[in-house]
């Protein structure tokens, strides 16, 4: 599904934010990329998600090189960095329509839609609350409903677990685990924390210093 190939990342003449990075990640697998901060966690997935370009190296997803892959029609890829974007002046139940409005989906599956996602995410207080008033972890709820409504070969989830209680992150892996970790879904996930890594990944790369730590 996803492979990188001595794969390195400048961001100045002196740093490489990565630095010969090599890894396999298949379909289906939950992969969580655990290191400190700028590890190079982060970037390898900006890279996944078409936001930086390797200098050297190769990357590969559903064995297509990074640069030629059309994220319209070969692969479907969803990504909660820690600071999602939204609409902020719109309501919650705007942003969620606004998703479903530009797939062409019919008005009645719209509604159905969106009413099963409030109840699941349990944004009944929320639907028509601005979003820019949401705190942090409401803000991860309506992202991830989002996502939930189209189908994914690529789910990439960004450092969104350090701010949160352990309530907020128990509720956020179920909700993961619900829509996400599926046969032929790739998870990955960025984290600092190995105890986070262990509620839901099936393996760990760990990363330090922007290299592959090989512990």
């Amino acid at each position: 599904m996803v492979s990188f190939v001595r794969v390195f990342l400048k961001y100045t003449k002196e740093f490489y934010a990565l630095s010969d990075v090599s890894f396999e990640a298949s379909a289906g697998e939950v992969v969580a990329l655990v290191g400190p901060e700028e590890s190079g966690k982060t970037c390898i997935l900006r890279i996944l998600a078409g936001l930086e370009k390797p200098d050297r190296g190769e990357v590969y997803v559903k064995n297509i090189p990074i640069n030629k892959v059309d994220y319209t029609n070969d692969v479907s890829v969803g990504y909660i960095p820690y600071k999602a974007s939204f609409f902020d002046k719109k309501s919650v139940y705007d942003n969620l329509k606004y998703v479903l409005d530009i797939r062409k989906t019919d008005n009645d599956a719209i509604e159905e839609k969106i009413n099963n996602a409030i109840i699941d995410f349990k944004l009944e207080n929320l639907v028509n609350e601005k979003v820019f008033k949401l705190s942090l972890y409401e803000r991860y709820l309506v992202s991830i409903a989002r996502l939930s409504f189209r189908k994914l070969d690529l789910v990439m989830i960004d450092n969104i677990f350090e701010e949160m209680t352990p309530a907020q992150t128990k509720e956020l892996i179920r909700l993961f685990k619900k829509y996400f970790v599926k046969q032929n879904t790739l998870v990955l996930i960025a984290t600092s924390s190995e105890e986070i890594a262990s509620q839901i990944a099936t393996r760990n790369i760990y990363l330090s210093y922007g290299a592959i730590d090989n512990k």
